[in-house]
């Protein structure tokens, strides 16, 4: 009886290993081939703000709210002088940290 304990304790951190490992490999995977990053932000009142977005070969220039988010804008790379500077995950981060401090 014990030892079907122990037997299935192994296999469920078994698993739980294996689904941390999954998500380490695909978050390096991503970083490394990310396809999308943050060119600006500015922000034009509380919790709001226009982000210049490089999704593969278009910028997006998205309207932001603490509830919604829209596109106004699309344009092809070649239209625009860009300098990238972040990848996309860091500004996000600290995008959703600064909404956090914010809303509470």
């Amino acid at each position: 009886m014990t030892g079907s304990y122990i037997q299935m304790a192994a296999a469920l951190l078994f698993v739980i290993f294996l689904i941390f490992a999954a998500g380490y490999i695909l978050k390096r995977k991503q970083n490394r081939f990310g396809f999308m990053s943050i060119i600006g932000y500015q922000t034009v009142g509380p919790k709001k703000g226009v982000a210049a977005l490089k999704v593969g070969r278009e910028v997006l220039i998205l309207g932001v709210t603490s509830n919604d988010m829209r596109l106004l804008k699309i344009f092809k790379e070649d239209e625009l002088e860009l300098t990238e500077t972040e990848s996309f995950q860091n500004k996000f981060d600290k995008f959703r940290s600064r909404i956090r401090v914010e809303g509470k």
